[in-house]
């Protein structure tokens, strides 16, 4: 049975698309089909990464009649997947493919997607980054997403992250209950870890990527592909790049909406959890921030922490492409 709500939600997505469509559908229209029809996007536990989901329908309006979500377990199985041709493109955290084009793994930037995803707790004895020296932080795994995110902060403070921190290698549930205990004093978190962290009251945010300098001011999640199918395929991976931009400003613009939607799909288990993330998290910001000042930051700090031995400018030669997010830009004013 369709409800009266469902009937309204559906209409306020459908015309929400519609107003982002607009200013675009002229270039759009000019623009050759897609060299492919299919498109591979990877489906893994994080709603920071909710505009590749919300994209679905606009994709199929680019003209991908085969859009496939290819359930990963992980960001860094998701990462590997792209390089080996498995996935086409991916919403993806900046550090992580940093290292992978510095191992020469066959990734490109596209554009940036949003920032504020990752936020650091800590026990009471920890007030600020600095204070993780001699101290126990826990993470899923070594070179894991947030051991990458948190050496950063660590180098970017004058810690060694090699040297001044104990890294404890838990899974995500036993890692909060360390930190409820005490029996580690950090853990960085991706949503929907943050929210329920603050739900159940355990521990306190020292670093609030969102809001706090200088994580506010740079993209967290980026938008990468395969090298080999953005070169073969540019037509298509504009479209993509596009689709996958217009679903973020409709993150911003109806996040009570699209949370409902993320569950009712599978994507998301919890609408509070959900919706929170999405009003937290600015999508709002991929046009006013500059993907390569990121790619610059990030890169540096990662070889301040020694995590990537090439330079900034040999990582943005050989692992950015921003033609098509440039060419958006003018198309998608917003």
């Amino acid at each position: 049975m369709i409800t009266r709500r469902d009937i309204l939600r559906g209409l306020t997505l459908t015309a929400s698309a519609e107003l982002l469509s607009l200013g675009a559908r002229p270039a759009v229209a000019a623009e050759p089909p897609p060299e492919t029809t299919t498109l591979k996007l990877d489906r893994r536990p994080s709603i920071c990464i909710a505009p590749q989901y919300v994209a679905e329908e606009l994709l199929r309006g680019e003209g991908f009649t085969d859009v496939r979500y290819v359930k990963m377990d992980a960001a860094h199985v998701a990462s590997r997947a792209v390089a080996a041709g498995e996935l086409d493109i991916s919403v993806h955290f900046v550090g992580p493919a940093l290292l992978q084009i510095d191992a020469g793994e066959p990734i490109v930037f596209l554009a940036g997607v949003h920032v504020g995803c990752f936020e650091l707790f800590g026990s009471e004895r920890v007030k600020t980054i600095r204070d993780l020296k001699r101290k126990k932080v826990a993470v899923p795994e070594l070179r894991s997403p947030q051991h990458i995110f948190l050496s950063v902060m660590a180098a970017h403070v004058g810690l060694d992250p090699r040297k001044d921190i104990t890294w404890v290698t838990r899974p995500r549930p036993e890692a909060m209950q360390m930190l409820a205990e005490g029996t580690v004093d950090g853990l960085l978190g991706f949503p929907p870890d943050p929210q329920e962290l603050r739900a159940k009251k355990i521990g306190h945010v020292v670093v609030n990527s969102s809001v706090d300098r200088p994580w506010s001011q740079y993209f967290c999640c980026m938008l990468v592909a395969n090298r080999e199918f953005a070169r073969r395929h540019p037509v298509a991976t504009k479209r993509a790049v596009r689709a996958i931009l217009k679903a973020a400003d409709l993150c911003a613009l109806e996040p009570d909406t699209i949370a409902r939607s993320l569950v009712e799909k599978g994507f998301a288990p919890r609408y509070d959890y959900t919706v929170q993330a999405l009003k937290d998290i600015p999508y709002n910001r991929w046009r006013e921030y500059n993907p390569e000042d990121t790619v610059r930051f990030y890169a540096l700090r990662l070889h301040e922490a020694g995590m990537v031995k090439a330079s900034p400018q040999r990582i943005i030669a050989q692992g950015t492409d921003w033609r098509f997010l440039n060419e958006l830009k003018k198309e998608l004013k917003g």
